[in-house]
């Protein structure tokens, strides 16, 4: 069972998160932060994971801790989960719309963390929280995760478009670059064999 379970505490935010890599995309998230609650959710139907998340941060002071330590800990999740990545697809791309948006995405499970971040988000927020988080998610993710992840907006006018069609498409793009390739038959998907 590919499944981890990661808690961590600081003097900024307190958050339980568990994975399931291989579940059925049901999904328990409650960050303190709707817009953020609405995109993992997301994420999670559409990468067939289920995911449990609670977080308990410094919200009064903004979304910043929590959406960053939110990251981290999603980062360190798919880490342990992954293990030593034996069989995966390692690889995944998608292009997908929502609405007018139109989201290039794509990784590489390689344990090498890149961001390559390209989204013109035209509103600072999106209801209350702001849109400049989102790149800090992703940053903190792919440090923890050791993934390479390309988003490019291709299309879009709505922040809030725009961040859903990036969320759906992250989801797609980790089931397929998680999913086992039977025909690797358990090997890691790499010349140097790790990954």
């Amino acid at each position: 069972m590919r499944t981890s379970q990661i808690n961590r505490k600081t003097s900024e935010t307190e958050i339980e998160l568990s994975l399931n890599l291989d579940g059925s995309g049901t999904s328990n998230i409650d960050t303190g932060i709707g817009f953020l609650d609405h995109m993992l959710t997301l994420f999670a139907r559409h990468g067939r994971f289920d995911l449990d998340i609670k977080c308990k941060g410094d919200i009064q002071v903004d979304d910043h801790h929590s959406t960053e330590d939110i990251g981290i800990c999603l980062g360190l999740a798919f880490e342990e989960a992954l293990g030593d990545m034996g069989g995966i697809n390692r690889y995944a791309n998608i292009i997908l719309p929502m609405d007018e948006s139109l989201i290039l995405c794509a990784a590489d499970i390689s344990g090498r963390s890149y961001l390559e971040y390209d989204l013109s988000l035209p509103t600072e927020k999106v209801g209350s929280f702001d849109t400049e988080l989102i790149e800090e998610f992703f940053l903190a993710f792919i440090r923890k995760s050791g993934i390479t992840l390309h988003i490019k907006q291709l299309a879009g006018s709505n922040s809030h478009h725009i961040i859903e069609g990036t969320f759906k498409a992250f989801g797609r793009v980790m089931k397929t670059a998680v999913s086992i390739d039977p025909v690797l038959n358990g090997e890691i998907p790499s010349t140097k064999g790790v990954l």
